[in-house]
């Protein structure tokens, strides 16, 4: 009971410790509206919804510096000491991890099938799968899709809020930030970590990911940035735009990315992204490249 009470402050601390840095943060980080005249400018400030854009695009910088020095070269050198078997065993088991919060959202939502897609994927991928290095469970049909409480407060009706590029996280926003902490209290690693003091594990979890989704991404990126006259805003569509079609349940989230690297696919500076139609029930998932939160 004390460790439960004390892990639970602990969490109380941190969320008041982000609210107080946030508010400082705001006061100093907003955007000036245009000129209300200018109805152009009006239209596309309200579109953005993005008012901490000076606050966002620091962070973006510092994401990008990080990525530059430490992710990007890590990744690189997973790509080339991994062959692809054994980089698709990594994925696989990570998601295999992820399975019970996974679980619980296809739950909150309703999604009954859905929830027995998960469980049988879990159970069998457990042990035909060897523990989930193997995805068994697609070999009956039973493929991948994810969900989180983030997607779960959209589909119970909560709006996005404004935009957030997030410090090491990435694209977000209030309601997809608020769903990562409950995803946290949720996620039974959480628990074994903090009661029997291995909570590296979570953290080791949270590294080997980010690599992996770097790694995958590594040309992806490349693209964007090399056809986006402004990178921040491509991204910020592009978030928006992913993050509406998993609420949706329309769209795996490897096929996002692939599906918009060529040049006529990327928006101008500012521009929202154009509409990517979502995969049907009868299509197989597309293996190319993972959630975009990681990009940057």
């Amino acid at each position: 009971m004390f460790r439960f009470m004390t892990f639970t402050t602990s969490i109380a601390r941190k969320s008041l410790a982000t609210g107080l840095v946030a508010t400082a943060l705001l006061a100093s980080g907003c955007a000036t509206p245009p000129d209300p005249s200018d109805e152009a400018a009006v239209q596309a400030f309200n579109e953005a919804n993005d008012p901490l854009e000076p606050m966002n695009r620091y962070f973006f910088e510092v994401n990008h510096a990080v990525d530059e020095l430490l992710v990007k070269p890590f990744a690189g050198y997973y790509n080339i000491a991994l062959p692809d078997p054994a980089k698709d065993g990594v994925r696989n088991f990570m998601r295999n991890l992820r399975s019970p919060v996974i679980l619980f959202n296809d739950l909150f939502q309703g999604e009954g099938s859905r929830a027995g897609t998960t469980a049988a994927r879990f159970l069998i991928n457990t042990t035909l799968g060897v523990g989930g290095f193997v995805d068994a469970a697609s070999w009956f049909g039973l493929n991948y899709h994810d969900e989180d409480f983030g997607q779960t407060l959209a589909v119970w009706g909560s709006g996005e809020g404004i935009y957030l590029h997030l410090p090491l996280l990435g694209p977000s926003n209030p309601r997809d930030a608020s769903g990562k902490l409950v995803d946290y209290v949720l996620d039974p690693l959480t628990w074994v970590g903090y009661v029997y003091n291995v909570s590296w594990i979570n953290t080791t979890r949270f590294m080997v990911e980010g690599i992996d989704t770097r790694a995958r991404n590594l040309e992806t990126i490349a693209e964007l940035q090399r056809g986006s006259v402004d990178f921040y805003a491509t991204l910020r569509s592009l978030y928006r735009q992913h993050r509406n079609d998993a609420i949706k349940n329309g769209e795996d989230p490897e096929a996002v990315l692939s599906q918009i690297t060529n040049d006529d696919m990327i928006p101008d500076d500012g521009a929202e992204m154009p509409i990517i139609l979502p995969t049907t029930a009868s299509q197989p998932p597309v293996d190319s490249n993972d959630q975009l939160s990681e990009a940057n």
